[in-house]
């Protein structure tokens, strides 16, 4: 593209908008790759197509010409000005990038329950009766999906900007700092954080034939589902003119609760019901391998009542969801688990594949019914193996999968004493258990105990082994992973089920923490990733991250410092981040530590890749090695960071207000 260089008075290019949109077609599909990669992953792939192209043609300052062409704003100068050639896509790539960044924005007073303003803003294009997907990009584009996942849009925009497009970093923090991002150095920091395995699949990734969001597939929607949407619409039209004329001939509304399933809605008759052997002749061993169970299996009116409840219900229904999961009505292919009668309620548990759905009500009369939405996507054997199935009093009954062949429960504050064995009915439940009696460490009581279920997985499944889960107050309970400390040789780290004695001593020092977590937590691990020799001859020291993964995909970590005869301390947490994980496999952090002869002193730690540790700012030191212990004043603040092997750099994981 070529076009003719105009200045305004301060000396900065201008062009005209003819020639910026000549600039946006002509890097159409740069500019729609980045909003799309950009945009929230937890959109389906037909809206981030959609979506991603709404974006870049709105890029534009306006959609009429006037006989003299607007200027569009001129670029701001700096070490990375470009060239007359290239401004109008620059400039077109920040507001793309402000706007896929302000997306999943929402204000304060908005409603968590709706989606975020501007993805209720009418935009074209539109398409009606297609499904839009890029081609698949195989394995490559599945490790990018996971790179991503766990990630804010600031990160995401820095990872395509920085490794996609290969800007030089200082034009990627131009870009985010024009676009809105509140900190760029840290977006680009963590984006660079990101192992290699995920940089190369991107590369391989974005730069093939076969990922392209301007190259899509169409498919159609189903088209069962939309016939009898349009029944459907025709019922209810003809229900609203009866409904009228009797209004009008009555002066009176008619009843607003339906008893029975709408035409078009999932009923009883329609339930999945896996066989009852599935599970041990499948390679997917998950929730949808659970075969119906409960003495009301059977009771089409319980479950028509209950999948009524969840496509209409009533205003006096009790919902509860986990954040970021869906509460629309139920699907066709939603499985039945569970149909029985437990503490006075009866109760149905149901599964379509994403979420789980707990429906309740009570035996006697006179109550509410009650549903609760949990995601529930890619679990496994072990995130799959239990659902709460009933709470009453503090205690809580656990619905185990078919896979379960043995249960216990075992306190995780008292690592030395053994598990007690727990009684599971025919149907798979279990006795009453009472959860956490713990606080979080701020509050005043005191965290006397924490129990865990412990399960051993049957022979007749390949994974046969034996982990732990813990009540965090949601549907599912979370799984409870360790870590060891580096040795034995082994070059690369993998968690591993907490039963053994150090994972349960471990555990025993992080437990009472858990208190503080969400309760759509998926997994937590223990990472102990540095031991520490404290000066004076003060013994051993323990650093320990800490990281839950939640259903949505992101996560957050803290950082445990726990000296000889001492409490942990979190010195260290953040959230959004991919450190701690497969993708963030190095970390340092640092901490103030005083000495029984009254010293202060700054203690820093890295992981297994740290071959060096430098302080700045109120403290400068630097050591090689893995740990760093100098003199230093009280509350002393510095920054620490780290040489990794290979020659790259590694900032600290951030401060917490309790350092």
């Amino acid at each position: 593209m070529v076009t003719s260089q105009r200045r305004s008075p301060d000396g900065r290019e201008r062009m005209t908008l003819h020639e910026a949109e000549a600039g946006l077609v002509e890097h159409y599909t740069a500019l729609v790759r980045l909003a799309y990669l950009t945009l929230p992953p937890s959109l389906s792939r037909h809206r981030r197509v959609l979506t991603a192209h709404g974006l870049v043609q709105r890029a534009l300052p306006g959609f009429r010409l006037r006989k003299s062409a607007p200027r569009v704003p001129a670029q701001r100068p700096g070490p990375t000005r470009l060239g007359p050639e290239r401004l109008g896509p620059a400039w077109v790539r920040e507001r793309v990038l402000r706007a896929a960044l302000a997306y999943e924005r929402r204000p304060r007073w908005w409603p968590k329950g709706l989606p975020p303003p501007r993805a209720l803003r009418p935009m074209l294009p539109v398409v009606w009766g297609l499904r839009l997907f890029p081609r698949a990009g195989g394995r490559e584009e599945i490790a990018l999906g996971q790179a991503l996942s766990g990630l804010s849009a600031d990160v995401r925009a820095a990872f395509v900007l920085s490794r996609a497009d290969e800007l030089p970093d200082v034009q990627v923090r131009a870009l985010l700092e024009a676009a809105g991002a509140g900190r760029p150095d840290r977006s680009l920091r963590v984006a660079r954080q990101l192992d290699a395995p995920a940089v190369a699949a991107a590369q391989t990734l974005l730069r093939s034939a076969e990922f392209n969001a301007c190259s899509v597939q169409t498919r159609p929607t189903d088209l069962l589902r939309r016939r009898q949407r349009y029944r459907l619409a025709g019922a209810v039209a003809a229900v609203v003119a009866v409904g009228a004329l009797v209004l009008t001939a009555t002066g009176s509304a008619p009843d607003q609760r339906l008893a029975r399933p709408a035409v078009g809605q999932v009923t009883a008759a329609g339930l999945v019901r896996v066989p009852r052997t599935e599970w041990a002749d499948t390679s997917r061993v998950d929730f949808t391998a659970w075969p119906p169970r409960g003495g009301r299996a059977g009771d089409r009116d319980l479950l028509d009542r209950a999948l009524t409840t969840w496509s209409r219900p009533p205003r006096d229904t009790r919902i509860t969801r986990t954040p970021g999961t869906f509460t629309g009505p139920p699907p066709y292919g939603t499985q039945l688990l569970y149909a029985g009668e437990v503490d006075g309620d009866a109760v149905v548990l149901l599964h379509d594949g994403l979420r789980t759905v707990r429906y309740s009500e009570p035996l006697s009369p006179g109550g509410h019914a009650t549903l609760d939405f949990a995601r529930t996507d890619s679990s496994d054997v072990t995130t799959a193996a239990a659902l709460v199935v009933s709470r009453t009093y503090g205690a809580a009954r656990y619905l185990t999968a078919p896979w379960i062949a043995a249960s216990a429960t075992r306190d995780l504050l008292r690592p030395d004493v053994p598990a007690r064995p727990v009684r599971i009915s025919a149907e798979g439940i279990t006795e009453p258990l009472r959860g956490p009696a713990a606080t979080s460490p701020d509050a005043s009581g005191p965290c006397a105990s924490w129990p865990a279920l412990q399960l051993r997985s049957s022979a007749r499944i390949v994974e046969q082994h034996t982990f732990l889960v813990t009540d965090l107050g949601g549907h599912v309970p979370a799984h409870l992973t360790y870590t060891p400390l580096p040795g034995g040789g082994t070059p690369t780290r993998q968690p591993r089920e907490a039963t053994g004695t150090a994972a349960l001593t471990s555990w025993a020092r992080t437990a009472c923490h858990l208190a503080g977590l969400p309760e759509d937590v998926r997994a937590v691990n223990v990472w102990d990733f540095a031991g520490h020799p404290l000066p004076e001859g003060a013994g051993q020291a323990v650093w320990s991250c800490v990281r839950a993964d939640t259903w949505r995909g992101p996560g957050e970590v803290s950082v445990r410092f726990t000296a000889p005869g001492a409490a942990p301390r979190v010195v260290a947490r953040e959230r959004s981040t991919a450190a701690c994980s497969r993708f963030g496999q190095h970390v340092v952090a640092s901490t103030g530590w005083r000495a029984q002869s009254g010293h202060t002193y700054l203690l820093a730690a890295g992981s297994r890749a740290v071959t060096g540790i430098e302080a700045t700012g109120a403290v400068r030191a630097s050591a090689a090695g893995r740990t760093l212990a100098v003199r230093a004043p009280a509350n002393a603040r510095a920054q620490v960071s780290a040489r990794l092997t290979g020659g790259g750099t590694l900032a600290e994981v951030g401060h917490s207000a309790e350092d």
